[in-house]
């Protein structure tokens, strides 16, 4: 009976991943140009090194100063109209739409003597403008504040040549850590703001894509102690490789690069190279996983559970019964959003 359900399972998956059919195979491409502005490439010029030489040299020295790599000075222009936050990226792109970051605003009821605590919702790869609104709105009700945040090439910020969010996750090796640096420190901009309008404690949401932005984040900013990850995974080179919704990246890839020079060229925005940062931090995370994911396969997740029981650090595990796409579907997205909400009200 076990098995059948998760050829059931399986097959749901396979069915929902096949819903988009506007998946481009993109060439191959270094990235070299996205690495200017990253902080350590003034100080470590591409001298004599080949592509893949240099990228990994720049991964190596931004591991070894991440808080650099994922440091930023503050917006100014914090601007909130009605329930919609925008402020200037600090990081710049060839992209005016994606210069421009858009917060959807939650707000719970001002309660007399309840404390002030808010979370950022990051959501999936992909995700359109609506989406996760419902876990935000869900999350306000119970008297936390909620601000769900575009992720870099999403929805208001994705240029108009595309119809999914490809500069995110992509062939480009360059490109994808530079959204992935501007995705984490767009997030730690918004924890300013929610700082700056009197909030005592700042939680945060991630999901599939926006789980590993989420854990970055965390990791680098002392003041998001409350954590939870839905769809937890290890290397961004190996779910982009084997995970079934990136078949279209690796074989853009698989022609040029490695698996292992991918990592190589990915390790600083891997999640595992932090583990033992973050096990110091005394977060309070909530990792969840499905137990039929393909997209995440399921196997990445386990690891990351079981560095957490080996490291002893608090956390929190709960693995549904379903996989990567049918998380978003009834009844697991309401079960979900159940453990998320009960751990950010038991914890901010």
């Amino acid at each position: 009976m076990s098995s059948l359900y998760a050829r059931w399972m399986y097959d749901w998956d396979a069915r929902l991943n096949s819903v988009s059919t506007n998946r481009v195979v993109r060439p191959f491409e270094w990235g070299l140009e996205w690495t200017r502005q990253w902080p350590a490439a003034a100080r470590l010029p591409q001298n004599g090194h080949d592509p893949h030489g240099y990228l990994k040299l720049l991964n190596q020295a931004a591991l070894a100063n991440s808080d650099e790599f994922f440091g930023y000075k503050t917006p100014s222009d914090f601007v909130l109209e009605g329930n919609r936050l925008r402020f200037t990226s600090p990081v710049k792109t060839p992209y005016p739409e994606n210069n421009t970051v858009h917060g959807q605003w939650f707000p719970a009821a001002d309660k007399p003597g309840r404390r002030k605590v808010a979370a950022v919702v990051l959501p999936h790869w992909n995700a359109s403008a609506a989406q996760h609104g419902a876990l935000c709105a869900g999350m306000a009700k119970f008297g936390i504040n909620a601000l769900r945040v575009s992720l870099p090439y999403h929805d208001f910020r994705m240029p108009a040549e595309l119809e999914r969010a490809d500069y995110a996750v992509s062939s480009n090796l360059g490109r994808t850590v530079d959204a992935t640096r501007q995705a984490v420190i767009d997030t730690r901009c918004c924890v300013d703001w929610l700082e700056r309008q009197g909030f005592e404690s700042i939680g945060i949401v991630g999901t599939s894509l926006g789980s590993c932005y989420a854990y970055l984040a965390s990791v680098h900013d002392a003041r998001l102690k409350v954590n939870a990850f839905a769809h937890c995974s290890t290397y961004f080179a190996d779910v982009v490789w084997e995970g079934l919704s990136t078949q279209h990246i690796r074989q853009g890839l698989e022609s040029a690069v490695t698996l292992e020079q991918l990592r190589d060229v990915w390790n600083v925005i891997s999640p595992p190279n932090y583990v033992e940062r973050y096990a110091r931090l005394g977060k309070k995370p909530l990792f969840l996983y499905a137990r039929y994911d393909t997209t995440f396969p399921t196997r990445f997740s386990e690891q990351v559970i079981a560095k957490a029981r080996e490291l002893g650090f608090e956390h929190r595990v709960v693995a549904l019964p379903c996989g990567h796409y049918s998380l978003g579907e009834t009844p697991f997205k309401f079960m979900a959003g159940y453990h998320i909400v009960n751990h950010l009200k038991r914890n901010l």
